[in-house]
């Protein structure tokens, strides 16, 4: 942090000396050691918070565009299924009728069931 040689913190500590005295020089040292320890780590739990608000950040941005790609996904797939029932329901009704002059019949999706062919009726 600071860029402080040997020959300054003499200097300081000799002056230290003369100006509290050699009796209150320990109590003063100690006060300020355990002054700059608390600032360190107070210093320390900011850096930490930060560093967590960035990380939580990254986080949510990360699950927004997972979010945003799954739904993108989902909409595509789902477009893709409609575009497939219709042209089976287009062939369904271009081929008109089976042998024996039945409709064809096809299984529209909901819910849960199946998007199969009905089993009982076939394609001719």
């Amino acid at each position: 942090m600071f860029d402080v040689a040997f020959s300054e913190i003499i200097v300081i500590a000799v002056v230290a000396l003369i100006v509290i005295g050699p009796e209150k020089l320990p109590k003063v040292a100690r006060t300020l050691g355990a002054l700059t320890g608390r600032m360190q780590r107070y210093v320390a739990q900011v850096k930490e918070e930060v560093n967590r608000e960035v990380r939580f950040q990254e986080l949510q941005q990360l699950q927004q565009e997972i979010q945003e790609t799954a739904n993108k996904t989902q909409a595509n797939l789902q477009q893709k299924t409609d575009a497939l029932m219709q042209d089976l329901h287009e062939s369904a009704q271009g081929s008109g009728t089976n042998d024996n002059n039945e409709k064809v019949g096809l299984e529209q999706p909901s819910g849960n069931n199946n998007t199969d062919l009905d089993k009982d009726h076939k394609l001719s």
